[in-house]
C-alpha cells in the first residue's frame, strides 16, 4: 500500500473535529491561585512535525483517512519489518536501530487530525533555513563527518540535550514524557529523555550571568494560560538548525481533566526567515518515569571517534572512503 494512495485529494465539506477550545469552569488550581498543571504527561503521537510531501494539500485527514494513514506509519516504521541490507526509513541500508518493541512513537495522529504539527506557516512544513543557517548547518554537518572530537558530535551523543525532550518538546521515536511540578516562584518541566531539568521562574526580565544549554526560561500567566518565554541559549550544534538567538515562547492551558495544549513559537532572524509554530496535546498518564542514564550513548561516543581514529590510520575516511588529499 503506498502513501500516495491513502488520500483523495478531490476532498470537500467533510467536517473537522477541532482541539476542544473550551475550559472547564472549575480549573484546578494551586494554594497560589494559578492553574494547576502538576502531574506526568505524555506527547507521543504519530503525526509528525512536517506535513508528508503526499498529504501536502491536506490539512486535515477524515476519520477513516486517518485510520488508514496510521496503519501504513505503523507499518512503515516498524524496525522489525527492516531488513538490514536494504535499510528503510529513514535508514541507510547498514546495521539497524532497536527492534520495534523499544519504541514509543505513539499510534494515532492528534485530536483534529492535521496532517503535521507545524500549523504556521501554512503549509505545515518547516520554512527553508536562510543563507546563515545553511552555513551553520554546512560546519556543523562538517564537525560531524570528521568527528575530529566530542564537541564535533551531537548534543544527543554527548547525552546533553535531546532535540526531541526541549525545549521545545517536539514528539520522538521514545520517551515522550514529562513530569511537570509548580511552587510559588518557579515551575519545573522534567523530560524523560535524557533526564533533564527544566526549572523555570516566575519573572519579568531574563538573566545572562549563566548562560545555559536550554536557555534563560521565565514565566508569567495570562488568564489561565502559562506562558514561558526563552532566549539566551548555549547551542552550538542544534539538529533543527536553530541558533543561540532563537526566541522560544510556549504556551500551556488546560484542555480538560486529563490534556493540557501545548503550543510554542519559535523566532530565529539568524536560521529562519520567518517564525514557525506547532501545537500538540499532554496527555495526563498514571505511570511513572523513569532516569534516562545515557549510558549507551557516552560508550557509542567512545565507539564513533575510536572507528574514525581508526579509518583514519588506515587512510580512510569514516564512512570507509579513501582520502582524498587535496593539491
Amino acid at each position: 500500500m503506498r502513501a500516495s494512495t491513502l488520500i483523495k485529494f478531490a476532498l470537500s465539506g467533510f467536517l473537522v473535529v477541532p482541539l476542544a477550545s473550551a475550559q472547564s469552569p472549575e480549573i484546578p488550581r494551586t494554594e497560589y491561585g494559578v492553574p494547576d498543571f502538576q502531574g506526568t504527561y505524555t506527547y507521543r503521537t504519530i503525526t509528525p512535525l512536517n506535513r508528508p510531501r503526499e498529504l501536502e494539500h491536506l490539512e486535515y485527514l477524515t476519520a477513516d483517512q486517518a485510520a488508514e494513514w496510521e496503519e501504513f506509519e505503523l507499518r512503515r516504521q516498524n524496525r522489525d519489518l527492516i531488513i538490514d541490507s536494504v535499510g528503510g526509513a529513514g535508514y541507510p541500508p547498514g546495521v539497524i536501530s532497536y527492534n520495534n518493541f523499544w519504541y514509543e512513537r505513539g499510534e494515532n495522529t492528534v485530536a483534529d487530525r492535521r496532517t503535521s504539527l507545524i500549523y504556521d506557516p501554512p503549509n505545515g512544513r518547516l520554512p527553508a533555513l536562510n543563507e546563515s543557517g545553511q552555513e551553520r548547518s554546512r560546519v556543523r554537518a562538517e564537525n560531524r563527518r570528521l568527528s575530529i572530537g566530542p564537541e564535533a558530535r551531537t548534543l544527543a551523543d554527548r547525552c546533553l540535550m535531546s532535540g526531541g525532550a526541549g525545549p521545545p518538546l517536539v514528539p520522538g521515536a521514545y520517551n515522550n514524557n514529562i513530569q511537570i511540578v509548580q511552587t510559588k516562584d518557579h515551575i519545573m518541566i522534567l523530560s524523560e529523555m535524557i533526564h533533564r531539568a527544566r526549572i523555570i521562574r516566575f519573572d519579568d526580565e531574563h538573566q545572562t550571568r549563566h548562560i545555559k544549554w536550554d536557555g534563560d526560561a521565565i514565566a508569567r500567566f495570562e488568564g489561565d494560560t502559562l506562558v514561558i518565554n526563552t532566549r539566551h541559549f548555549y547551542y552550538h550544534d542544534n539538529g533543527r538548525g536553530a541558533s543561540d538567538q532563537m526566541i522560544l515562547e510556549e504556551r500551556i492551558r488546560r484542555i480538560d481533566e486529563n490534556t493540557l495544549e501545548y503550543d510554542f513559537t519559535i523566532e530565529d532572524s539568524q536560521s529562519w526567515d520567518q517564525p514557525w509554530s506547532v501545537k500538540f496535546p499532554l496527555r495526563a498518564i498514571e505511570d511513572q518515569m523513569y532516569e534516562f542514564a545515557c549510558h549507551e550513548g557516552n560508550h557509542g561516543l567512545q565507539g564513533i571517534l575510536a572507528g574514525w581514529r581508526r579509518y583514519e590510520s588506515m587512510g580512510m575516511n569514516g564512512d570507509g572512503t579513501p582520502i582524498v588529499e587535496e593539491d
